[in-house]
């Protein structure tokens, strides 16, 4: 017959190895996350950034957004600033995650009259996108000449449209407001008609469904100033490497920095890769 020590001990032990398992699968849990996300930027050869970027986790969701300050002066860096706080209050409240479509359209909204009053006339004003990732699903908006994409099984491809003239031209030619022609003078047309900081200010661009993703992949925010400055295939490139989203920012931003004779302007990026 065994002894009383000896059940006592057998005990504790297996109570000891069940403990173990436990909290070493509490630790796992608590320590797997959804995402990882990586930024950089660089001045260029500009006096002012004015470009702002701001990321925020929930729990199981991140919130991104990115601005492209307008103009020379100081203008453009404040309208970029008050764009991302815009965005990051409108979003601490739990409710956007269930309500994107409705708290991206305020958030902008907000932006845009903010920046009116502050500036009281200065001229100033942002390219803003602002991305929301919940569920395996990406939602978006947008306003100027910000991109978004995704990099997918070695592709990078265009989410966002963007603001400038030519895609209003191709947009005017589809309804039939404009001859193939007239279009075809305005294609490469970069300037914007729409920015948060105007009065006349017009209505975002927002997804129509959510993009789904299945994992492994990355979004991408770029200002002008990165998607101008190096090749679309350098930036998949950098994407399809085995490193972290910090460094392939750092990769990116180190291209520009290398092209810094050539007048380049402010260029940023945000990179979100869904695990």
């Amino acid at each position: 017959m065994m002894d009383i020590p000896l059940i006592m001990i057998i005990i504790l032990g297996i109570a000891a190895f069940i403990l173990i398992l436990f909290r070493g699968s509490m630790g796992k849990g608590k320590d797997d996350k959804a995402y990882s996300y990586g930024a950089a930027m660089t001045i260029g050869s500009r006096q002012i950034q004015s470009d702002a970027y701001e990321v925020m986790e929930q729990k199981e969701s991140i919130m991104a957004v990115l601005a492209d300050g307008i103009g020379k002066s100081y203008g453009g860096k404040i309208a970029s600033q008050i764009a991302v706080e815009a965005v990051e209050e409108l979003f601490e409240s739990r409710n956007a995650l269930y309500h994107p479509q409705y708290y991206f359209r305020k958030a902008f909204q907000a932006a845009n009259r903010r920046i009116l009053d502050t500036l009281n006339g200065e001229r100033g004003g942002a390219s803003v996108v602002a991305i929301l990732i919940r569920n395996h699903k990406l939602y978006y908006a947008l306003a100027g000449g910000i991109k978004l994409a995704v990099y997918r099984k070695g592709e990078l491809i265009p989410v966002t449209s963007g603001h400038t003239i030519g895609v209003l031209a191709q947009e005017r030619y589809k309804e039939g407001k404009l001859t193939r022609q007239e279009a075809i003078g305005l294609l490469e047309e970069q300037r914007l008609y729409n920015y948060v900081g105007q009065e006349e200010f017009r209505e975002i661009e927002f997804f129509d469904l959510p993009v789904n993703l299945y994992g492994g992949e990355y979004v991408v925010l770029m200002s002008d100033g990165l998607y101008e400055g190096i090749s679309w295939r350098e930036l998949e490139e950098c994407l399809g490497k085995s490193t972290s989203c910090k460094e392939k920012a750092l990769e990116m931003i180190e291209k520009i920095n290398c092209k810094i004779y050539e007048n380049v302007g402010n260029a940023s990026v945000v990179i979100v890769k869904v695990l």
